[in-house]
């Protein structure tokens, strides 16, 4: 199927305009609908473009929750995860012909199979200029997808690869040249998710318990973000409880490994939260903890960060290079996988006022650094910079 894609680059279509049209229109497309990262980015761009007066659409490959049902102008090209060649050619179909029911001016993919699977049928459909994203730190991507990927980005499907870190930048500066010169750097804005509650108000908002030192992470549910490591901590002190925020895959792995360790009771699954009780949540902690083993740029800790809750970190290069500011750091960094330093580094915050001082402080600064107006004005010149 790509193979048939590939053969068909060279005619680059432009999108039929039945009428005038005086408003651009810009689709956001993405593999699946849910609360997480990649979906997060999507929706800041979205209302940001439609603030500087552009149409925008979102199309999700599939529907995966509930989390973009009542939303405007979201369009789901499955209701679930094809499960079958044929329920994928079904959704490929899909895809091709709300694309050429939108007939986008731009085209931008987000994730790694969104980007190899909508840019190609963008093409097809017409659409003039496609902006991919990638959301992937090179290493977690399956290798027939990064051959993909890499033929895409040389052939010139994607007129603009958009990463958005430094780290991220440097390890698909290695790819071909022409892909290379493809490559745009812009760091993800944020939107500051502090809420105004107490500890005590935001913990009775979620049914968490009132007293207890309590950690916690935003993050989807899947093996990538080593969330049994926050697990194993409460090993180490049974006064704690941990919060996990979000959905997916290894859920039922991650609660069997609880009650393996015989702290099921103190570990809280929140399932997906929306922004203000994402808020609740970050106003809850005692303690943010990111033992995720590979990122792109770390939204979630950075979200939390600038909301006040002190983070400790996996580490890594690229959440080293993102949260800090002008030098100084805004997490304590750790190996995850060393459990008893682990332990030891969230103690530290847990038990200096110092030390959650430092942090806190350095972290409220965190949306400087990352604007989000800054964001959005970045994408909206590489939207309208002249065809080449």
């Amino acid at each position: 199927m790509f193979l048939l894609f590939i053969a068909t680059l060279n005619l680059r279509p432009r999108a039929v305009r039945l009428t005038t049209k005086q408003q651009k229109t810009v689709v956001l497309v993405q593999t699946q609908a849910e609360n997480a990262g990649a979906q997060e980015v999507a929706r800041q761009l979205a209302s940001g473009f439609e603030k500087r007066g552009w149409r925008t659409r979102q199309i999700f490959l599939y529907r995966r929750t509930e989390s973009f049902d009542h939303e405007p102008n979201v369009f789901f090209c499955a209701p679930s995860r094809p499960a079958s060649p044929l329920g994928v050619l079904k959704t490929l179909a899909a895809l091709h012909r709300e694309l050429r029911r939108a007939a986008p001016d731009v085209v931008i993919t987000l994730q790694h199979y969104g980007n190899i699977i909508a840019a190609p049928v963008a093409r097809l459909a017409g659409a003039p200029r496609v902006i991919a994203n990638q959301l992937s730190a090179p290493e977690v991507v399956p290798r027939p997808v990064a051959l993909v990927d890499k033929a895409l980005g040389a052939l010139g499907v994607y007129d603009h690869i958009v990463v958005n870190s430094a780290q991220t930048e440097a390890a698909y500066r290695s790819y071909s040249g022409s892909y290379a010169r493809r490559l745009r750097r812009i760091d993800h804005g944020f939107i500051d998710k502090s809420v105004d509650l107490s500890k005590v108000e935001a913990r009775a908002r979620l049914g968490l318990p009132a007293e207890a030192p309590l950690l916690g992470c935003a993050a989807r549910l899947c093996r990538l973000k080593q969330l049994d490591l926050a697990i194993a901590l409460l090993a180490h002190d049974e006064s704690h409880h941990l919060a996990l925020a979000g959905q997916g895959p290894d859920r039922a792995r991650l609660e069997g490994l609880a009650e393996t360790l015989g702290v099921r009771s103190r570990v809280h699954f929140l399932g997906e939260l929306d922004k203000e009780r994402l808020g609740a949540l970050l106003a809850a902690l005692d303690c943010f903890v990111f033992p995720s083993a590979a990122e792109t740029f770390g939204l979630a800790p950075v979200e939390a960060a600038q909301a006040g809750a002190p983070v400790v970190a996996n580490d890594i290069d690229v959440l080293r290079e993102v949260l800090a500011v002008d030098g100084a750091p805004c997490a304590l960094f750790v190996d995850a996988t060393d459990t008893p330093a682990f332990a030891a580094a969230v103690a530290r915050v847990l038990h200096n006022p110092a030390t959650r001082e430092a942090l806190t402080t350095a972290g409220r600064r965190l949306s400087n650094r990352y604007p989000l107006d800054a964001m959005i004005d970045q994408f909206m010149r590489l939207m309208e910079e002249p065809a080449s």
